[in-house]
């Protein structure tokens, strides 16, 4: 049995799940989640747990098993607690302001980078350099983190980018003369 898919899902206080069949939705303090999962698992309420249960062995649905049980835990998460990436600009010059619902980064280029508004997605910018990214939506979270980073990744001679708050960039030697 895979450790992961057969742990039950804890239902906090305050959040509220709907099950029919195979779509799941919840419902908490900080928003909706919904989202359709694999006929081949059962997925049922048991006093407040959420319990993913497969039929067989098979390799695909085992692997689909310690997934499904996964997503629903951030889904829980997500609209109980919500989801945070902390970004931070290393670098002279680099900077960043909160335009509207969006985002204005400077990070050495002849413009500005602008980062548009995603829905479900709150841009906090703490200081001048370090830049909180919200929503209750672990994966969307995390993309759009990643995206902002992509925009000028840390280098590893002087550590100048956009970083995660808690990423260690790798630092080389320079060039002996």
């Amino acid at each position: 049995m895979s450790r992961v898919g057969k742990k039950p899902v804890v239902i906090p206080a305050g959040v509220e799940v709907t099950i029919n069949a195979t779509e799941v939705t919840v419902k908490g303090p900080k928003g909706t989640l919904s989202k359709k999962f694999y006929d081949e698992l059962t997925i049922k309420q048991e006093d407040n747990q959420i319990i993913v249960e497969r039929p067989n062995d098979l390799p695909n649905v085992r692997a689909l098993h310690g997934t499904a049980r996964a997503l629903i835990n951030n889904m829980v998460v997500g609209v109980s607690q919500g989801f945070r990436k902390t970004l931070e600009l290393v670098g002279v010059g680099y900077r960043a302001k909160a335009a509207g619902k969006g985002l204005e980064l400077s990070l050495g280029y002849s413009h500005p980078v602008v980062i548009n508004e995603v829905s479900g997605i709150t841009f906090t910018v703490e200081g001048n350099t370090k830049v909180h990214v919200d929503g209750i939506e672990r994966e969307v979270v995390g993309q759009v983190a990643a995206d902002i980073r992509a925009k000028r990744a840390p280098e590893p001679y002087k550590g100048k980018g956009v970083k995660y708050s808690d990423e260690v960039v790798r630092r080389k030697e320079g060039k002996k003369s």
